[in-house]
């Protein structure tokens, strides 16, 4: 079983990259359509008891943000797999601009959370941790971080 966690400033391609990667064998916890925190803890818990693989798709860019996360994916016997995605926040905010609606992040947010972003670490306890970049090509580089 597995507890995929997502970690990157808004617009870096982790929704696009779940679509494209998990779809069909991961259900997406996404706080942009649960809402509420006891909402996500509600579905986390049914993918524990279910024994479901899972991907939390939320920003997570502190480290006590994943730290809840890792903590109970461990202790369900889950293997806690790590994504960070890399991108300059000048080019997230470009494809930010491309949003429509409520999925358009205010400049401020989307830089300040920049600014709160803690890279993650293997040493954080991820079983696996990957680095994902947009390729100039329009997919995803994804290369292991060893540290």
């Amino acid at each position: 079983m597995e507890a995929v966690i997502f970690c990157g400033i808004q617009a870096a391609g982790k929704t696009t990259f779940y679509l494209q990667r998990f779809l069909s064998t991961h259900v997406r916890i996404s706080l942009d359509l649960l809402r509420t925190r006891a909402r996500e803890r509600i579905l986390l818990d049914a993918c524990f008891a279910a024994r479901q693989d899972f991907v939390v798709d939320n920003t997570n860019v502190r480290r006590e943000d994943r730290a809840g996360y890792i903590a109970a994916a461990k202790a369900k016997g889950f293997r806690a797999v790590g994504y960070y995605f890399v991108t300059d926040p000048r080019a997230a905010m470009a494809r930010n601009k491309q949003r429509e609606g409520k999925a358009v992040i205010p400049a401020g947010g989307l830089f300040g959370t920049h600014k709160r972003l803690e890279p993650p670490t293997l040493s954080e306890g991820f079983d696996a941790l990957f680095r994902v970049e947009i390729a100039p090509s329009g997919g995803f580089s994804v290369t292991p971080i060893t540290e």
